[in-house]
């Protein structure tokens, strides 16, 4: 697992920064073995100080992994907005949020990478069309 790149979804970001999560743990497990900086997009960012606030965290925690070089931010909503709207569009029935849009993208950017995340969408979702995105989930997802 070392070797790739690992991009990050929001539950991972949540379970990790909130003890009582039920993937807590699980999480806590994957990340002492993986490497930082984990990829992630601002969105997913957002996504994760909002759900934290909600569960009574501490939303600042979540810039925080990135100032602590935990998470990288490697990705640009601007760049590629039009790859974006083409996903959003092509997995509307699922729906696709602009979260995991921006975390197929990158999977599309990024070599060798694996997604860490809770969302079975990920199963559905294809990157170049047809290729399936490798995962690191627990069992059931």
């Amino acid at each position: 697992m070392a070797a790739r790149n690992v991009v990050v979804d929001a539950g991972p970001i949540i379970a990790s920064l909130v003890a009582g999560d039920e993937r807590h743990a699980w999480t806590s497990e994957q990340l002492s073995r993986l490497r930082p900086p984990l990829l992630t997009c601002e969105a997913a960012l957002s996504e994760a100080a909002f759900v934290v606030k909600r569960l009574g965290g501490d939303p600042a925690a979540v810039p925080m992994l990135v100032e602590a070089g935990v998470l990288g931010i490697a990705f640009s909503v601007q760049d590629q907005a039009a790859h974006l709207r083409a996903l959003m569009r092509r997995y509307a029935q699922v729906p696709m949020s602009l979260t995991d849009a921006c975390l197929v993208r990158m999977t599309e950017l990024i070599d060798d990478a694996v997604v860490l995340t809770f969302d079975s969408d990920f199963r559905v979702y294809r990157k170049q069309g047809r290729k399936v995105i490798a995962l690191l989930a627990p069992e059931g997802v």
